[in-house]
């Protein structure tokens, strides 16, 4: 059964993130690729309520039950982004583009997928989009090219040098998308903060929802070096609709732009702290453990300014917000459930590659 204490919704009006009520002109054909993925089953309902017809590109690694939801009202292209089928851009008027390995630890895992998807096929599919005549590609990049800079908040304008193969790729892929804005294309880079909150195809290898994880199942969360790093956060829910603000955005202002799309800076200990409160309204006890600090550690903050002034665009939801419905979603008599490969990219890849290596 579901948590029986849950969380009361708060009374009043939901505060807006700035997306227009409606869309310019929802008539309209859009691809998603990735869209069986964590933001993506988020993202193709949203469109679909809004009136667009839906092309959803995915190799389903997950299956289908995180698409259940609305798989009878979407048009669906099983298969890998490295391989589009012919047809696949017919009749398409614009692509939201999140396919691809999605995280260090998976890139780190498979550094050639990693590339090829990444990198190679997103430069592809800008130059099938050329070919075709689409001009809008929204891009789904990442705040962690920022990862390494010197202290301070960085804007978009700041000089990354990615060095790990995810955020090289992601680099690699925003530069060859910029390379055909003089062709015809119009792509809008989103660099996403990390992502947290409910998806039907849940992650709990994401710092708030690892925190929520942990300490439901553990009643302890560590802070690895104190927990003192700087994090840039976005909900899910934010993070999909700033990619309806960039597919519906005048041309003037977001052609070949990137934006920066996070609620807030956090520190991982102000994380833990806020999940730690939390989870203990439900009279559990959450306890905060300092461990040192890993080799690697992920220490930056970045700027949403541009977002919020050149495209009026607030995300709004909190991780507070976030916890709040994350907890009411649960099962709490099926909390084991939690460990599930399936909801850890790196554990679901190695499960797949174990079980196609002992089919051999």
């Amino acid at each position: 059964m579901k948590n029986s204490r849950q969380f009361t919704p708060r009374v009043g009006e939901v505060r807006s993130n700035g997306l227009p009520p409606e869309p310019p002109d929802g008539e309209r054909t859009v691809l998603v690729t990735g869209g069986g993925g964590y933001i993506g089953c988020v993202l193709v309902p949203r469109l679909i309520d809004r009136g667009y017809r839906v092309r959803l590109l995915d190799a389903l690694w997950w299956g289908e039950a995180p698409i259940a939801g609305f798989r009878d009202r979407v048009e669906l292209v099983e298969r890998d982004v490295r391989d589009l089928p012919e047809g696949t851009l017919d009749g398409v008027d614009a692509v939201i583009h999140l396919a691809g390995l999605s995280n260090d630890p998976t890139a780190e895992y498979d550094p050639d997928a990693n590339w090829q998807m990444n990198a190679l096929a997103t430069e592809a599919l800008g130059a099938a989009c050329v070919e075709r005549g689409i001009e809008r590609l929204v891009f789904a990049s990442s705040c962690s090219l920022y990862d390494g800079l010197p202290r301070g908040m960085h804007a978009e304008t700041a000089p990354i040098d990615p060095a790990g193969a995810y955020a090289t790729s992601k680099r690699y892929a925003e530069e060859s998308l910029a390379a055909l804005v003089d062709e015809g294309l119009c792509p809008v880079f989103l660099r996403n903060g990390t992502v947290y909150g409910h998806s039907p195809r849940m992650r709990y290898d994401l710092v708030v929802n690892t925190f929520v994880k942990d300490a439901l199942l553990e009643g302890r969360l560590q802070l690895h070096g104190g927990g003192w790093m700087w994090r840039p956060l976005v909900d899910i829910r934010d993070a999909a609709d700033a990619m309806i603000l960039a597919l519906e955005a005048p041309a003037e202002l977001c052609c070949g732009e990137v934006f920066n799309v996070l609620h807030a800076n956090y520190q991982i200990r102000e994380l833990a702290m806020l999940v730690a409160g939390s989870v203990q309204l439900l009279g559990r006890s959450v306890v905060l453990e300092e461990v040192p600090a890993p080799p690697l550690v992920r220490d930056y903050e970045c700027s949403n300014a541009k977002l919020s002034t050149r495209l009026g665009f607030f995300p709004s939801h909190s991780v507070v917000d976030a916890v709040s419905d994350l907890l009411a979603r649960l099962d709490f008599s099926d909390i084991e459930s939690l460990t599930d490969p399936r909801y850890y990219n790196i554990r679901w890849l190695e499960a797949r590659a174990a079980s196609a290596a002992e089919a051999r």
